[in-house]
């Protein structure tokens, strides 16, 4: 198996080359290192090799995780935030690109002035319009970021959020990237604000997303291979869905800590 180091030093030079054809600098490009079902060493592997940046799907998969985990990374929610899981995840990451509503704006706002927090967040945009897919309308994108500067003083807004649909062809994202930019641009431009990333692009098309603007691509299979398979478990009895892993102290909610690839619970992972 190919060094992960190695790995990372050949997607920075596509990053660049990407760059280059427009127009960019590689140093406005960077990489969400994306170690959903992967065990803790999975993140020491990640940061040796210079990635700054860990992006999980699930607020309970970062609960064990992360204190297992080496120091230092940033950890950014980049999968759906569910309402009863807003406490958790204030607490755990330091950035959330999955904001998807008022309404969850405002259950996140009032947490934050509950811990005296001040998260760091994206909006999430279904620009396919696929109902598959999370996120809210490009006309809704307006209309939130005035709420949230108006109604939510706890939250900063720092961009966008999107994924194309799944597709063999890169090219085929093109459009969807190109079109969460201009909206990107255009709400920059009516309400006079600065919204500088734009999270955009994963392992099958991240260098068209840097063609079309991403400042962070999402990248997990192209460095670590395919995810390991997990086994679902039953949840424990003390598993309300008020904590993201059933008591809040211990996380005995997920059970067993025999895991798919070295330190970490099996259960539950994948909800």
């Amino acid at each position: 198996m190919r060094d992960v180091s190695e790995i990372v030093e050949e997607v920075r030079g596509r990053i660049a080359a990407a760059c280059e054809r427009s127009g960019r600098s590689p140093d406005d490009v960077e990489i969400v290192a994306v170690t959903k079902t992967h065990g803790a060493e999975v993140v020491k592997e990640a940061w040796d090799a210079g990635l700054r940046i860990v992006g999980e799907n699930k607020v309970q998969e970062a609960a064990w995780k992360k204190p297992a985990s080496v120091s230092g990374p940033q950890w950014h929610l980049i999968g759906h935030l569910q309402s009863n899981k807003v406490r958790h995840a204030l607490e755990l990451f330091d950035f959330i690109h999955s904001v998807d509503s008022v309404k969850l704006a405002d259950r996140i706002n009032f947490i934050a002035d509950e811990l005296g927090a001040a998260p760091h967040v994206l909006l999430e945009v279904n620009v396919s319009g696929e109902k598959s897919k999370s996120g809210m309308s490009p006309d809704a994108v307006q209309p939130t970021i005035e709420h949230i500067m108006g109604s939510c003083p706890r939250i900063t807004v720092e961009g966008l959020m999107t994924m194309a649909p799944f597709s063999d062809n890169p090219e085929d994202a093109r459009p969807y990237f190109r079109r969460l930019r201009e909206l990107r641009d255009e709400v920059q431009d009516r309400l006079g604000v600065g919204l500088p990333r734009l999270s955009m692009g994963m392992s099958g098309d991240y260098e068209v997303a840097v063609e079309e603007g991403a400042t962070w691509v999402r990248l997990g299979t192209v460095l670590f291979g395919d995810r390991p398979k997990t086994k679902k478990a039953a949840p424990a009895d003390s598993d309300d869905g008020a904590s993201p892993c059933g008591d809040s102290d211990t996380y005995a909610g997920f059970g067993g800590l025999d895991s798919y690839s070295g330190a970490g619970p099996t259960a539950k992972i994948l909800d």
